[in-house]
């Protein structure tokens, strides 16, 4: 049986009266729409209506093209909770659970490019495009030293824009720059991985330590009961692996 949630706890997640989530349609491992109702569907989804159920509150999806947008609808406060990377940029304003779900990110370039191996990106005179605003701007923002950065406006949007201005890499969730690559011949991913994403809950650090302590136990519980691995596994995910549990 699950501990009562405090009230004022309860209070401190619906200013509103009900759960308002933040739901980012620019990440497909974890949201996208029902192809027959148009609806989101998603791990995060579940895990947005199973916190509803948690607190024993309504739950209002606020949903998002981009990840950016969706960061800053939470630091806001137009939304209670989120679902975003684990990035020290965000942080200063949103209050993040430990991971429930780890993501590769991996550079996608053409058949004909030189590039190699993921080492081989960083350097003067190469041009990567990212979603703006997206975990993978924020890291290779501060990690690449050389080589030039381009925005896209969402992540969905990265190989079209890698194609109509003829960049040189693209990066983003490995997942969906495999299918981007399946729709348009002469396109291949570089070995591995250049990061490991830490998808996470987050919610506004307005909203208190009590707060973000209850989101941070609820996230430990779904990965522990095996909820977020049902969740995967319903949705037909792969690439994507439960987090493993917090450290002390």
């Amino acid at each position: 049986m699950t501990t009562a949630i405090d009230p004022s706890v309860v209070q401190a997640f619906t200013p509103t009266g009900v759960l308002r989530a933040s739901i980012n349609l620019g990440n497909p491992i974890l949201a996208n729409k029902d192809a027959a109702t148009g609806a989101p569907v998603g791990v995060s989804i579940d895990l947005a209506r199973a916190f509803a159920e948690r607190l024993g509150v309504e739950l209002e999806l606020v949903v998002f093209d981009a990840a950016g947008k969706s960061v800053e609808a939470v630091a806001d406060q137009r939304a209670d909770i989120g679902f975003f990377a684990i990035d020290p940029v965000r942080g200063a304003q949103i209050a993040f659970t430990d991971g429930y779900v780890h993501i590769e990110g991996a550079y996608l370039v053409r058949d004909a490019s030189p590039l190699r191996d993921n080492a081989e990106v960083d350097r003067a005179g190469t041009r990567v495009t990212v979603g703006k605003g997206s975990a993978y701007d924020l890291y290779l923002t501060r990690e690449l030293k050389q080589a030039e950065i381009v925005r896209a406006p969402t992540s969905p949007t990265v190989v079209a824009t890698f194609l109509k201005q003829d960049l040189d890499v693209a990066a983003g969730v490995k997942q969906q720059l495999e299918a981007d690559a399946g729709r348009h011949p002469g396109l291949r991913l570089l070995p591995g991985r250049f990061m490991v994403i830490r998808q996470a809950m987050g919610c506004p650090k307005s909203r208190g330590e009590a707060a973000a302590r209850v989101l941070g136990d609820f996230v430990g519980a779904m990965k522990a009961s095996g909820f977020v691995a049902d969740a995967l596994r319903r949705h037909g995910i792969e690439g994507a692996s439960v987090a493993p549990a917090a450290t002390i």
